[in-house]
Formats: C-alpha cells, sequence, structure tokens
C-alpha cells in the first residue's frame, strides 16, 4: 500500500486488515503513521516512490500493490512528477513478481479539459507499461467526513447562503461514498485472479454539483441556498474564491475544480459489475452519505481528513527536521514558566492547541496571519484539527503541521504556512520539584536576507503573542483543575 498516510489510504489499511490480509505500507519516513490506531498491525517499509530501489525492496513478496500517489501540490510539473513516479512503480512490479496493481484514479468523461484528471489517467498509462495486471479504479466526487471534496462542499454551503458560482455546479456529477470505495478497493484485494481494465464506480444516484448544495443545506438544517450562476468564473478564479471561502487552500481547490468543469459521470460500460459485489446493504446514497460524513465530524470520530497528506509550500524549504548545524541560521523566542498546574492538566491544554479551541490569546492576530497566507497561496488557518483533544503525528493543525508528539512530555509543530524560511513551534512540559516546567520555543530559520527581516519585523508582535499564549495554557490546565 502506497499513500497509507493520505485518505483513503489511511482508512484502506484498517479496511484491509479487518479482512485480515497481511498489510505492508510503503512510507516516506515511519512517523509519518506513528499515531495511526493500526500501526503496530502492518509492515512497514520505508523510502522514496522515486528510488527504484526501495520501491523494488517494498514490492519484494507481494500479491496486490495499491497505488494511492498524488503529487499536485508539487508544483506546475506535478504531472511530470506523477508519471515519473508510475514508471518507476510499474518496473519495480514487475521485477518483483506483484500479481495485481489496483489504482485509484479520477472519472475523465473529457481528460483533455483537466491538467488534473490529464495527469491521473495518464498515471494509470504508466502503471500498465509494466508486465504486471492493473486495474484503475476511477471515481468521481467523493463524500465522506474529513475529504477534500466533502469540506469544499460542506464550507461552501455553510457560509454562503447566497451565492454567485460558476456555471459548472449546473454539471452532472456522479458523488460515491467514502464506505463504498473502500468497499470496492478492499474487495479487489480478494480476487483470486489479476484483472487489467478501466472500471469506473459511483453511487446511486447522478446529480449536479448544485443539488448536492441544496441536499447539504437541507440535512444540515439550512435555508435553501440561492444560488446564481456567472459564466465569468473561470476555473482559475473559482479556485481562489474555494481557496477564501474553505478550508481547502487554492493549490488543492484547483483540481477539484478542474474536474467539474465537464460532467463527471461513471461509464456504465465500464462498471465492476460481475466482478465485485454491491454492499449488503446496497450502494450509499448521497443523502445517507451526508448524514454518515456529520455525525462522524459531530462525534469527533473523523479518522482521516484530505490534510494528513503534507503539503509543500514553498520551494526553499527542505525537509523538516533539517539540524541547526546543517548551515542554517537559527533565531529563537524561548519562554519558560513553573506552575502549581498538575502536570497532566497541562499536557491536556497545550493537545488541545488551535482549531476551534484557538490558540490561546491573540487569536484575531492568528486569524490575520492564516487570512495572508491563503491570500497568497498558502493554506490558512482553516484547516482546524482532526480532532479536539487529540493530536497524532503527522497530521495538519490550521497551518501547522504535527512533526512529534510524545504524550505528556513533547509537542513539536512544523509550519506550513508561506515563510521565507522554516518554523517550528515547540512545547515541552516536565516536573520539577514538584511543580510543572512549561517551555515554548518558537524557531525560525531564515531563508536568506528576506527571511531575518521577516524575523525581526514581527518581533512586536510575537513579544505579545507569546507570552499571551503561555499564560492562557497555564490559567487552562488550572480552570480543568477546578471544573474538570
Amino acid at each position: 500500500m502506497t499513500g497509507a498516510s493520505g485518505y483513503v489510504g489511511g482508512r484502506l489499511v484498517k479496511a484491509l486488515l479487518q479482512e485480515e490480509m497481511a498489510v505492508r505500507i510503503f512510507v516516506r519516513e515511519r512517523s509519518k503513521v506513528s499515531g495511526q490506531p493500526w500501526v503496530s498491525a502492518v509492515e512497514i517499509a520505508t523510502g522514496n516512490a522515486n528510488n527504484y530501489d526501495e520501491v523494488l525492496t517494498a514490492l519484494t513478496g507481494v500479491h496486490t500493490a495499491f497505488y494511492l500517489l498524488h503529487s499536485i501540490n508539487l508544483g506546475s510539473n506535478f504531472d511530470e512528477i506523477e508519471a515519473a513516479m508510475a514508471r518507476n512503480f510499474a518496473k519495480a512490479a514487475s521485477t518483483a513478481g506483484v500479481k495485481q496493481i489496483v489504482y485509484l484514479g479520477g472519472i475523465a468523461n473529457d481528460a483533455k479539459s483537466s491538467k488534473h484528471l490529464a495527469s491521473r489517467a495518464r498515471t494509470g498509462s504508466e502503471l500498465a507499461t509494466g508486465s504486471t495486471p492493473v486495474m484503475e479504479i476511477r471515481a468521481g466526487i467523493i463524500i465522506g467526513s474529513g475529504s477534500a471534496s466533502f469540506e469544499m462542499l460542506r464550507h461552501l454551503t455553510h457560509r454562503l447562503p447566497i451565492m454567485t458560482t460558476p456555471k459548472w455546479v449546473a454539471n452532472r456529477t456522479h458523488p460515491i461514498a467514502i464506505r463504498d470505495v473502500l468497499w470496492y478497493l478492499a474487495h479487489i484485494a480478494k480476487l483470486e485472479k489479476p484483472i487489467s481494465g478501466i472500471f469506473d464506480i459511483g453511487g446511486p444516484e447522478v446529480l449536479t454539483y448544485a443539488d448536492m448544495m441544496q441536499k447539504f443545506a437541507k440535512i444540515s438544517g439550512l435555508r435553501r441556498r440561492l444560488i446564481i450562476k456567472v459564466p465569468v468564473l473561470t476555473p482559475q478564479l473559482s479556485s481562489l474564491w474555494i481557496g477564501l471561502v474553505t478550508p481547502v487552500p487554492t493549490a488543492l481547490a484547483r483540481p477539484l475544480v478542474g474536474s467539474l468543469i465537464n460532467e463527471v459521470v461513471a461509464d456504465p460500460k465500464k462498471s465492476l459489475n460481475g466482478i465485485i459485489p454491491l454492499p449488503p446493504e446496497g450502494l450509499t446514497d448521497v443523502t445517507r452519505a451526508i448524514e454518515l460524513a456529520l455525525s462522524r465530524i459531530s462525534a469527533n470520530a473523523v479518522e482521516t481528513r484530505w490534510s494528513d497528506a503534507a503539503i509543500q509550500t514553498a520551494p526553499w524549504q527542505k525537509a523538516q527536521s533539517d539540524p541547526a548545524w546543517a548551515g542554517e541560521m537559527i533565531l529563537r523566542d524561548f519562554r519558560e514558566v513553573i506552575t502549581d498546574a498538575p502536570i497532566e492538566k497541562v499536557w491536556e491544554s497545550i493537545e488541545q492547541i488551535g482549531g476551534e479551541n484557538g490558540w490561546y490569546g491573540a487569536d484575531f492576530l492568528w486569524f490575520m496571519r492564516g487570512l495572508l497566507d491563503r491570500a497568497i497561496g498558502g493554506v490558512g488557518l482553516r484547516r482546524g484539527r482532526r480532532d479536539p483533544k487529540t493530536l497524532r503525528i503527522g497530521e495538519s493543525l490550521d497551518f501547522w503541521r504535527v512533526e512529534n508528539i510524545e504524550k505528556g512530555k513533547l509537542l513539536r509543530l512544523y509550519a506550513e504556512m508561506i515563510l521565507p524560511g522554516k518554523a517550528w513551534l515547540e512545547f515541552r512540559v516536565s516536573e520539577v520539584d514538584g511543580k510543572t516546567k512549561i517551555i515554548q520555543e518558537a524557531t525560525f530559520a531564515p531563508h536568506g536576507l528576506g527571511g531575518q527581516l521577516y524575523w525581526y519585523s514581527i518581533l512586536p508582535l510575537h513579544s505579545f503573542v507569546f507570552p499571551t499564549m503561555l499564560r492562557n495554557i497555564v490559567r487552562s490546565a488550572k480552570r480543568k483543575v477546578l471544573f474538570g
């Protein structure tokens, strides 16, 4: 399994394990999945998908290989990167004797109209260049808690009772529930004989994007949305607009919009009927899929999110954990406090930072920084967090990513906002003479003179934001002692 740290992959691992299959995952770094509940039940191979030898090692002894890799966040040439990775994978699979490759792509009624869809189709073609049979499964909009498509739908509908929209909202779509995607993929792994071919999957309904928004509004108890179609809104403008209104950044909204500018409907001639049986209760309709997704969100039971996969936000950023001796200047804001608050309550407050819980004061300044980041093409602040109380390594937290966490001891966040350098925010807690010591440290590795000027220009804000944050963490911990 490649892509195990992503939205579909993280859930598919669980589905395969439930079918009592032996699963090996291939990830760049073991830490990216260390917080997953299934991590101890899988074999982990590490390496780079561009490295033939590492891919070959990971595929040796494998019967079925799931290819769930995407590179749309790696710049304008993401299509060439995806094609090269797929060719490399196909060659390694052939050498390793893999019996079946399963690839999840997108329905492409007119792939030429979208660079994203064209790249997905090309990836399938490149995977088929080897001798291993390839089942290319193409899906449209995936509805599930935490999917990018669902988050785009949810926030557009929630935030805009009256909206001017591009004409593509009237195009027909063929959404499918994430549970049904997982059903198909998990059962493909159980096939007795390898199969080659392209297969489309979709739910029981075909409807327009506007219809889906109206369904969502009704299920959520909102008034019917007034949708005014404006033909001048191009895909480029649409993605910018979505980037401002929803948590989905413009870089990711662009391929999503690109896949909607033409009809995305499963071809009945490419059905899996006769190959994979339908779920016992049948395929999930749109209303039920939305209800299930909302219930998971309300219960704080979202397993994976679209933002679980790392996003490269700036071309000059190197690996996250580059050490200080790698030749970079390191600038720090170091603060320390000792409190009577119990260490476990202090940790609870630290682990609950961000998202709907806020950043312990100066939230308006954090909001403005997130707004600025969105305006220049970054991820912004509205990604939120998967769970309001717990964090795990590799998941997103507003415009940060959890780089490391040691429960009760350490939380280190890596900044994914657009910056002239690299930034971390770290919290360390320990017990000293019966009291709790909290260390809060912001670290910045500037990129050239511009990075240094950026750091010193925002020092006045740091002198307010960081002391306020630390002070309010202590207050929050003490309130937890009093009120639980």
